[in-house]
């Protein structure tokens, strides 16, 4: 399947939006849940600590959610990357 010039422009659009996005925000805060998931993931030894207290005591603990700084520079790659994609679909031809 062959990308036509809609889906070059609305990809560029999204991407766009997406780097607009991350220029707003300075931090975004994790759910407990996706915070213990990733802390699982990584093998992170507060969840071996959380899991010792939770046996322990018998009460559910969850740990502090985490919190992400995205550096300045990734909302400036999407935006240029948006753009770029958008000005490429105007550059194509008409499908049809």
């Amino acid at each position: 399947m062959e990308i036509n010039r809609n889906q070059y422009f609305l990809a560029g659009f999204l991407v766009l939006l997406i780097g607009l996005e991350f220029r707003m925000v300075e931090s975004i805060q994790l759910t407990p849940e996706l915070t213990r998931f990733l802390a699982e993931r990584n093998n992170h030894p507060a969840v071996a600590a959380v899991e010792t207290v939770d046996a322990l005591v018998g009460t559910k603990l969850s740990l502090p959610p985490k919190t992400v700084v995205p550096p300045e520079w990734i909302g400036w790659c999407f935006i240029s990357l948006g753009a770029v994609l958008v000005l490429h679909s105007l550059a194509m031809p008409k499908p049809g």
